[in-house]
């Protein structure tokens, strides 16, 4: 698996296998005009200026003169690292949408480039942000409360860093990598790293059951992708009978009125989901260094009006008597927020658990009833007000996935309500971000597109994409992403869609080329294996220099 090997040029490979005679049926060597370098500047630059304006009027806002030039220097450099992640992510995963529709003369090749990453960008800015709160929730407990220390911000530049070196690497040499696996991947090093370095074992610091999920999807992914595509197509051959169907595209000739028209529909709608899934990881991580470096501005939600203020306050009070009489009495921990913080990372349950949620949920009230509206919290209260609520809120979601202790139904409605009021306060993300990302992750997609479509399109099969093929794998991968969407499943879109072609073309019996396939099944195994080796080493090393 070199890259001279990968990136070898489309019809020398054509040439190893017998068939560089025939006339490429699309072309994707059109140089990009004027306009299009101009936009993309444009844009970039644009976004770049939207960024920084927005960043210097929030902070004024919040506390005039506070964000000096030394931590705006770091913040934008952290910012401009987790916005390339995005960027990679861009160009990295731009396959899973327009291979097909390409390869199937269904759009020409820079239209389903451009189609593709203002699909993406729509995506990002409607999505609703749980993704990117959920990515957060994986990370060590005591590095999250404290992101704006040394080890804090060694952990974000750590996981960033690791997750663009493996997504350029498998790119380079055209391997369609899963960067949402390479991203928990990146995580779960951090994880161990931090562990180590306390002299403790790497094992209490990983969500061993989210990475186990990671694992499954791994293995399940290619399995699911191969024969559900390869059935849609004989599926087909039964029902329609139509040859021009599963022939070899002609060049400049688009398929049929209605296949087109799936194959244009799954394009957006996977660039879509794609842009509102994938743009949210990249958002957890934004909001993490804004928390990090200017609490005052991002850790809670100034725009949360004084009536929800008063309402939260409320609640808070009542969860904190629910829990009390749900704890008979017992007394909580001399130091509750400790408690919480070993049950958050541990996952277990102990007799001071509840007493301590119930002593923070009265701390929480306490100090916002001492505020109309939590944008008039004093900068130095604001990080620990924030993480009270972020301790109670995971604290609160974890005993309501372990399904432990069991509370009556006040109680656990007031928790709930609880909880809602606390996210409301701690789990937004500015416009301004999502820009930020929608950006990045549009210009990515409409920039390194070619190697990793050229892969799905010629290296995976023996023989060209069929109309019939490349509708079999992209429905498929679109219903795979609506699926996961749905039930919270880890899947990947990327390998789906890759073992989705090489399943049409068994059943199609094409033929494969073993080469691609086994260069795809290993960067596959080894994205969560050498994510955790890069971002525990980088890790490491940055805490040294932190």
């Amino acid at each position: 698996m070199t890259a001279h090997t990968a990136a070898k040029p489309a019809h020398a490979h054509g040439a190893a296998h017998g068939h560089a005679h025939r006339e490429k049926p699309v072309r994707l060597d059109r140089k990009n005009g004027a306009p299009e370098v101009f936009i993309f500047f444009a844009l970039l630059i644009g976004g770049l200026s939207y960024t920084i304006w927005s960043i210097w009027t929030d902070v004024q806002a919040a506390s005039p003169g506070e964000l000096t030039f030394a931590p705006f220097m770091l913040l934008l450099l952290a910012l401009l690292i987790a916005l390339g992640f995005e960027f990679v992510n861009g160009f990295h995963d731009t396959a899973n949408a327009v291979a097909t529709v390409i390869y199937t003369n269904s759009l020409p090749a820079h239209f389903a480039v451009v189609w593709s990453g203002g699909w993406n960008f729509i995506g990002v800015l409607v999505s609703t942000g749980a993704v990117a709160f959920g990515i957060i929730s994986l990370l060590p407990v005591e590095l999250i409360l404290h992101v704006g220390t040394g080890a804090g911000m060694a952990m974000v530049f750590a996981l960033l860093i690791a997750a663009i070196i493996w997504n350029l690497g498998t790119w380079y040499l055209g391997l369609p990598a899963s960067s949402s696996h390479t991203l928990i991947g990146s995580i779960i090093g951090v994880g161990i790293a931090n562990q180590l370095i306390q002299g403790k074992s790497g094992i209490a610091g990983v969500d061993w059951g989210q990475a186990a999920n990671v694992g499954y999807a791994l293995l399940l992914s290619p399995v699911v992708g191969f024969f559900a595509a390869g059935l849609l197509l004989l599926t087909m051959k039964v029902l329609i009978k139509n040859p021009a169907l599963y022939a070899e595209p002609k060049p400049n000739h688009a398929p049929p009125w209605w296949i087109r028209g799936l194959l244009v529909l799954t394009c957006t709608g996977v660039s879509f989901a794609h842009g509102s899934n994938d743009g949210q990881k990249g958002m957890g991580l934004i909001m993490l260094i804004l928390i990090g470096i200017v609490p005052t501005a991002y850790a809670l939600n100034r725009a949360i009006d004084s009536t929800d203020v008063a309402q939260f306050r409320a609640l808070a009070s009542v969860t904190q008597a629910s829990l009390v009489k749900a704890s008979n009495g017992a007394a909580a921990p001399a130091d509750p927020r400790q408690a919480l913080t070993d049950y958050v990372r541990d996952h277990k349950l102990s007799p001071e658990t509840v007493p301590a949620l119930a002593a923070v949920a009265g701390e929480i009230s306490t100090l916002v009833g001492n505020h109309e509206t939590l944008a008039q919290v004093p900068a130095a209260a604001v990080p620990n007000m924030r993480n009270d609520m972020y301790l109670a809120s995971e604290t609160i979601r974890l005993m309501g996935r372990q399904k432990e202790p069991t509370f009556d139904t006040e109680t656990s409605d007031n928790l709930s309500a609880f909880k809602r009021a606390l996210d409301n306060a701690t789990k937004f993300i500015p416009l301004w971000v999502k820009v930020a990302v929608a950006i990045a992750l549009g210009l990515g997609t409409m920039v390194g597109w070619k190697r990793i479509v050229v892969t799905v399109g010629e290296k995976i099969g023996k023989t060209h994409l069929t109309y019939a093929q490349g509708g079999s794998a992209e429905l498929v991968a679109m219903g795979t992403i609506l699926a996961a969407d749905m039930y919270g499943l880890p899947v990947s879109t990327t390998h789906v869609l890759s073992s989705g072609v090489a399943g049409t073309m068994a059943a199609n019996k094409s033929g494969l080329q073993l080469s691609t396939v086994r260069n795809l099944a290993m960067a596959w195994v080894l994205t969560l294996p050498v994510a955790i080796i890069l971002s525990g080493g980088l890790y490491i090393l940055l805490r040294q220099l932190m």
